[in-house]
């Protein structure tokens, strides 16, 4: 693990209660593990990483938050989100295959929502020229995959076929 990645996961550890754990088990549901640290927690655990290790590029932050989601903890992916957030700037058409793989796997609207709100469409909306048009291509295969969570996400950017969607997740 990269010590990016250890110092995330190990505040994130710090910051966390069972007592919360048990609640978001109970509230969301779902196989991941909780560790039971809140939102601001989170948010706050990204925005020290990112000044305890500053200048991280597009490289470096991809592949972080790969690490963070490779764990099932609810947590950690919804840090791996929090950070593709932070910097969905420099984000590229080309990281769709990635985050495909987090929505696929995401197992929670509690993940899958705010990765297509607040990293998928900023992202996508960004793009121009043929980098767009790839993209588009992506979302519409979206819309047509088996997967209940692409079709949710594709339903959720307002792709058509992803619509009608919804409901199955």
């Amino acid at each position: 693990m990269s010590a990016a990645g250890e110092f995330i996961d190990a505040t994130l550890q710090r910051e966390s209660s069972w007592e919360r754990a048990d609640a978001d088990r109970a509230r969301l549901g779902g196989s991941l593990t909780f560790y039971g640290a809140s939102v601001g927690a989170i948010r706050g655990t990204i925005r020290d990483a990112g000044r305890r290790y500053p200048g991280l590029g597009h490289d470096e932050i991809t592949a972080l938050s790969s690490e963070l989601w490779a764990v099932p903890v609810y947590e950690r992916r919804l840090a791996a989100v929090v950070l593709l957030q932070s910097h969905v700037r420099m984000l590229r058409a080309s990281d769709l295959t990635r985050i495909e793989g987090f929505l696929r796997t995401a197992q929670l609207p509690a993940l899958l929502d705010p990765l297509t709100a607040d990293v998928v469409r900023p992202l996508v909306d960004a793009l121009t020229g043929p980098a767009r048009s790839r993209a588009q291509i992506v979302l519409d295969r979206w819309a047509q995959d088996p997967s209940a969570e692409l079709r949710r996400a594709a339903g959720l950017l307002g792709v058509s076929g992803g619509a009608a969607q919804r409901q199955e997740y």
